[in-house]
């Protein structure tokens, strides 16, 4: 099955995410693209997902629970897991690690918590978008535990990159599959690329422009397919 997708949105709760980026206007931009498939993937933190996945349940949405972690190495990586829950436990978890470094609204922009009704519930009072106090090879660790991927975030990027930080991508680390920002970087990479838009406006968030082939389109179905090592479909 076909499906078109875009696994990297961000959501108000990221300081850098627009206001606009609320649970109710990222499902409803994506149903007018007619999109098959989001994540949206807030730097370090789920807060905002159990909307997302409740407004989601109302409609014929595919959502993909997910966060972009910063590592210490200041390299940003796609998580995703099979389970709303187990994301919200990982985020827990990885919580830990964030400094308490207080957010300056006035600097950063708010991080903003909302039901499913875009309705205020809280802010996040620690800054997200700092590095956690892990590495890439402690995250690797700790994700199986939840059923968890990583994917390298937009690779093809000059900064918080894998290769920006680290000029290549270790092939230790066994990714399965990286994010680019454009499917025509030359990156050596055996493993299949998937292209999001990392919107942080509603204006930016993709049309149906990439594809990919999953047995079925569910959390599962896009999971399974991510982890296999068959070749990319656009």
């Amino acid at each position: 099955m076909k499906i078109s997708y875009d696994l990297h949105l961000h959501s108000c709760l990221s300081p850098c995410g627009d206001n606009d980026m609320t649970p109710n206007n990222i499902i409803n931009m994506a149903l007018l693209l007619g999109l098959d498939a989001i994540a949206v993937s807030d730097h370090n933190s789920s807060l905002n997902l159990p909307a997302v996945f409740n407004v989601a349940k109302q409609h014929n949405l595919t959502v993909v629970p997910a966060m972009e972690v910063c590592t210490n190495e200041e390299i940003h990586i796609l998580c995703m897991t099979t389970t709303l829950n187990e994301m919200l436990a990982l985020s827990n978890e990885l919580y830990q690690f964030l400094p308490d470094f207080k957010n300056d609204v006035d600097v950063f922009g708010q991080q903003t918590i909302l039901d499913e009704q875009d309705n205020l519930i809280g802010y996040e009072p620690r800054l997200l978008i700092n590095a956690l106090s892990i590495n890439i090879d402690k995250l690797l660790k700790i994700l199986p535990s939840y059923n968890g991927i990583a994917i390298p975030a937009h690779v093809d990027k000059t900064s918080n990159s894998i290769i920006s930080n680290l000029g290549m991508i270790p092939s230790d680390y066994n990714f399965p599959c990286i994010e680019v920002k454009n499917q025509n970087s030359v990156i050596e990479f055996s493993g299949k690329r998937i292209s999001n838009s990392d919107a942080h406006y509603l204006e930016d968030i993709h049309e149906p422009i990439n594809f990919i082939d999953v047995a079925e389109n569910s959390t599962l179905g896009i999971i399974d397919f991510l982890k296999k090592q068959n070749s990319f479909v656009r």
